[in-house]
């Protein structure tokens, strides 16, 4: 494989990096004890649920660059690698957190027209996220992940969304009417094992068909279905939640944490392969 991109965080961030910072969303350099020096840290420090606060880089591309999503720089096949860790276990960080490949379908950093999603990533929700979109995976918590609802086929379900949404209000018509509706959507996820709080190497093999998830060399999710790109990298830790079931309920908001919560990452690799 040949690295198209490498950063190890040991100097400025290149010009490359878009960076978003909201409320008390910051990006430092950790020192002294013992802290690895040639590190980022994404930190978001006494967050209220009356502002909202990010920390975030991307590469999107700069605004003399446009902002089509035609321009995003990443499509497969590519393989993504990324040494991280969090300050807080799963079930105690607060907010959405993560790292991978996304379409920014919702305007949250720059004004492009609203669509839907198309992400593959490692994704991060805490209560009270429910985005309940794989049938056997939770709706929160540390997980691999993958979705693109703007296949053709997605798209040609979409009028049927809303009588489908009544109906899987009971359960057991959930259960046979949501798997093909997920298999539309490229839906697939499973919760992560590994200690947020410890280093781990985390990786994302994004195939033309399928793709592969490992976290530190061992396979997670094998044979997910792959979004189509273009696509933009995002790393980000916020403190929204967002609330997202098939049967028809939505919803989102900010949480409180006192104190700092923090991502850190040492290295972040993207190669062509």
């Amino acid at each position: 494989m040949t690295p198209v991109l490498s950063e190890d965080f040991s100097g400025e961030l290149p010009p490359r990096w878009n960076r978003h910072l909201k409320g008390k969303g910051a990006l430092e350099r950790p020192g002294g004890m013992g802290a690895v020096p040639s590190t980022l840290c994404f930190v978001n420090a006494n967050t209220t649920s009356r502002d909202y606060t990010n920390a975030q880089i991307d590469d999107y591309g700069q605004r003399a660059q446009g902002l089509s999503r035609r321009r995003f720089p990443w499509r497969p096949p590519v393989r993504l690698r990324v040494r991280a860790r969090f300050s807080h276990p799963e079930g105690e960080l607060i907010g959405t957190a993560g790292f991978g490949f996304w379409n920014d379908p919702f305007m949250m950093t720059e004004r492009r027209v609203p669509t839907l999603p198309r992400a593959i990533w490692f994704f991060y929700g805490s209560p009270p996220s429910d985005m309940k979109l794989d049938l056997k995976t939770p709706g929160h918590g540390w997980k691999a992940a993958t979705i693109d609802a703007l296949r053709p086929i997605a798209l040609l379900l979409a009028p049927l969304a809303p009588p489908s949404a009544l109906l899987m209000n009971l359960r057991p018509l959930y259960r046979i009417l949501w798997p093909p509706i997920q298999r539309a959507l490229n839906v697939r996820e499973t919760s992560l094992r590994a200690s947020m709080t410890d280093w781990h190497t985390y990786a994302i093999d994004w195939g033309e068909v399928r793709a592969t998830f490992s976290v530190d060399g061992e396979t997670v999710l094998d044979g997910a279905p792959s979004p189509r790109g273009p696509l933009g990298f995002v790393m980000w830790l916020d403190n929204q939640y967002m609330i997202v079931k098939p049967w028809g309920r939505f919803g989102w908001g900010l949480l409180e944490a006192p104190g700092r919560q923090w991502l850190e990452v040492d290295r972040l690799v993207i190669e062509a392969s």
